[in-house]
């Protein structure tokens, strides 16, 4: 029996994946902030992952009562159209798309495998360095590819660390007509509103994420579009990016709390 845990477990793929493994017999905890959203028989772990605090509290339970981890899914995301800072002082994409999943990553007790569903293999130049909190001329669109190529460099410098009993999947399951949930303007919304007509049925989006947890890949860090691998052995994955961003990410944690 295998013990998942799921973060964007309650809407989307997330939620279609935690089904996927009750149904099997497996032990699977869901985070998210609306209960009712739950699948029947997963445990529900309450909480805003835009916030440090809710992600250390969470880190803190799932260790106490999931000591064995086979997969961590890394799914939640949120878009929005117009700048949002967290009560943390973080730009909400940043917080929500990509800092929690760098401290679930490293926080959780040595999970065998963790599935990021990103979109790996986006130039690094995605990265605002001057400007991570995207204090000027905040685009929606752009706060989202920044997070996604966080993201990549993330699962560099994880696999750097702890390739030797961790392995890191990056994952883009393509278009996937999921809830996309998001803050949206007009015009962003129609263009939604399309994906969601033409993107594949989430129980189709989400097989290549279960082929992965039931036969994770041999290798410290991997990525993928759907079936497809990508090579990490590019400058979209470079390890100097990794550790710079890695080092920024400690800073932003500790002057945040």
């Amino acid at each position: 029996m295998k013990t998942l845990v799921i973060s964007g477990g309650t809407d989307g793929m997330g939620r279609a994946l935690a089904r996927t493994y009750l149904e099997r017999g497996d032990a699977v905890a869901v985070i998210g902030r609306d209960k009712s959203r739950a699948v029947p028989g997963a445990t529900f772990i309450p909480a805003d992952l835009s916030l440090i605090s809710a992600n250390r509290r969470v880190i803190e339970e799932v260790n106490a009562r999931f000591p064995v981890v086979d997969a961590l899914v890394l799914c939640a995301r949120f878009f929005r159209t117009h700048r949002f800072v967290t009560a943390e002082g973080v730009e909400g994409t940043f917080a929500l798309d990509y800092l929690s999943r760098f401290l679930l990553s490293y926080g959780l007790t040595a999970p065998r495998l963790i599935v990021n569903v990103s979109g790996p293999g986006q130039p690094t130049e995605l990265i605002r360095w001057d400007d991570l909190m995207l204090e000027r001329g905040y685009d929606g669109v752009a706060a989202q590819f920044q997070a996604g190529k966080a993201n990549d460099l993330l699962g560099v410098a994880f696999a750097a660390r702890h390739g030797d009993r961790t392995r890191y999947v990056l994952m883009h399951p393509g278009g996937v007509s999921t809830s996309l949930a998001g803050e949206y303007d007009r015009a962003t919304a129609a263009h939604v509103a399309r994906l969601k007509r033409h993107g594949l049925p989430v129980e189709e989006g989400i097989k290549p994420i279960v082929a992965l947890i039931d036969a994770p890949p041999a290798e410290p860090l991997s990525a993928f579009l759907r079936e497809r691998r990508i090579s990490v052995d590019h400058p979209a994955f470079a390890p100097a990016a990794a550790e710079r961003l890695h080092s920024r990410t400690l800073e932003l944690i500790e002057s945040s709390v």
